[in-house]
């Protein structure tokens, strides 16, 4: 089997290249994709293929696929331009003759009106008219998304935000990552498309509390409206872009578009998510350590 991984610059594809190292996949079967090549230098010591794969370039895709059984297509981080940009490899994999895609998507890609979905749902379709084999991970959101909200919440005392009493159904990177590696190295995976989430989804209460018990101080939730959330977050300093998408993302949490929790994941993983204290925790400490 040999597999090529995009993103592995990021936090999720590593983890998903050192998952299949772990689970017994030769390293010279694996593939390390992304922009920077020399963030991988570990990896190619350990023996792992290291290629440039940048979805803006097309010419870095073919050589990097080129050979490969698997491509886990671990979806860009350019909002906007994931599009053009997925297709550029869903195409690149049918030249170089990759037999199956493994993509990240979002929950429930194909209705949700969830402010990321619409660029999920194109590639979903491209990749349902790309003749090639598919399988589909619509992963919930990352619980390390709220490291920010915990560094605000350790000077403030404040979880601020409009999403009401929604729920977030969060498990860890390491989780999904494991969820990608189980697919990967299993069978009957073929053709499926999988909502993952944690096993619990929690509400911004809960956070507040995972907040208090990581920091070691009071931390209340403050309900705020929208107009009051846009307010304060461009006297904050954020630009209108990222204050209309965190703003419509807490509409979209309100609504309940990541509440749905299901026990596919675990599954797929064979424990428990990572409980929220404990993720957060771990995040919040590498944060810590990086700063």
């Amino acid at each position: 089997m040999s597999v090529v991984v995009t993103g592995a610059t990021g936090h999720l594809g590593r983890l998903v290249v050192e998952g299949l190292l772990d689970a017994g996949v030769a390293p010279d079967e694996v593939v390390a994709g992304g922009r920077r090549t020399e963030r991988l230098a570990d990896l190619a010591a350990r023996g792992v293929r290291v290629a440039e794969v940048d979805y803006g370039r097309p010419e870095t895709l073919a050589g990097a696929f080129a050979g490969a059984d698997t491509l886990v297509l671990v979806s860009g981080s350019e909002v906007g331009q994931r599009v053009p940009q997925h297709r550029a490899a869903i195409e690149a994999a049918r030249a170089a003759g990759v037999r199956r895609v493994v993509y990240t998507s979002a929950p429930h890609a194909d209705t949700s009106t969830l402010v990321l979905v619409p660029e999920h749902r194109a590639t979903e379709e491209l990749l349902a008219a790309s003749g090639l084999v598919v399988t589909v991970l619509r992963n919930n959101w990352y619980t390390e998304n709220y490291v920010a909200t915990l560094q605000q919440a350790a000077g403030t005392g404040e979880v601020v935000a409009s999403a009401g009493d929604g729920r977030v159904a969060s498990a860890s990177r390491a989780d999904f990552a494991a969820g990608i590696v189980a697919v990967v190295t299993g069978s009957g995976h073929d053709g499926r498309t999988y909502e993952l989430s944690g096993d619990h989804a929690w509400t911004f209460d809960e956070l507040a509390a995972a907040a208090a018990e990581i920091l070691g101080r009071p931390v209340t939730y403050r309900r705020v409206t929208p107009d009051e959330q846009r307010a304060a977050l461009l006297a904050a300093g954020l630009d209108e872009g990222t204050v209309g998408f965190l703003v419509t993302l807490d509409q979209d949490i309100a609504g309940g578009a990541l509440a749905d929790a299901t026990d596919t994941l675990r599954t797929l993983i064979g424990r428990p998510t990572t409980p929220l204290v404990e993720g957060l925790r771990a995040a919040w400490q590498e944060s810590s350590r990086q700063s």
